[in-house]
């Protein structure tokens, strides 16, 4: 699967493909029609707990309006109330969420219908790096592992290329695969 070719029309695994087509012609037509920018804001909200809101996002230069938000915290054992899912959990739900999208997409784009899709994905952290313990121990992941499964009327070759074109294609996969420069600015009021 080289690149996003629609093989396919109508409506497929939820993908309304006549649109989806409409938007990469128009894509390829107006590159800058397809730049975006996705913020939030996260507030502390006591203890290990945070609430994150999500205003707008900017597409092709429109900034277009949303009214979302969710909360974090930390199981009981990291000195948290666990009433909400920790940012690993966020982390490791958003990059499964982002693959499913190409996965749901390419499989729709080649006219594939699903019947199951799933992604289950882990990692391991090493505490002493977090609380500062040990110096040479990593705060984060060395790796990342997920399984796919998946299930519908395609060939074990097209799924295989699918997955191929997911893990190229896919955002979240790119960021968490790749290292990816982070500017900060720290404002004191």
């Amino acid at each position: 699967m080289a690149g996003a070719v629609l093989k396919a029309t109508g409506k497929l695994n939820g993908i309304d493909l006549d649109y989806l087509g409409e938007t990469i012609e128009a894509i390829k037509a107006d590159p800058a029609s397809g730049m975006t920018k996705f913020r939030v804001t996260s507030s502390w909200q006591g203890q290990t707990r945070s609430e994150t809101k999500v205003r707008s996002y900017v597409l092709g230069g429109q900034e277009i309006e949303r009214e979302f938000q969710f909360r974090t915290d930390e199981p009981t054992e990291l000195c948290g109330t666990n009433q909400f899912p920790n940012p690993q959990e966020y982390l490791m739900g958003a990059l499964n969420a982002c693959m499913m999208v190409g996965y749901v997409a390419a499989c729709a784009l080649n006219g594939i219908q699903l019947e199951k899709l799933e992604i289950e994905t882990e990692g391991d952290i090493d505490l002493r790096g977090f609380l500062a313990i040990d110096p040479n121990v990593i705060p984060g992941y060395d790796t990342i592992s997920y399984t796919v499964r998946i299930q519908g009327d395609g060939t074990p070759e097209q799924f295989a290329d699918i997955h191929r074109f997911v893990q190229k294609t896919s955002p979240n996969f790119y960021n968490i695969a790749n290292a990816i420069q982070l500017n900060s600015k720290l404002v004191v009021e």
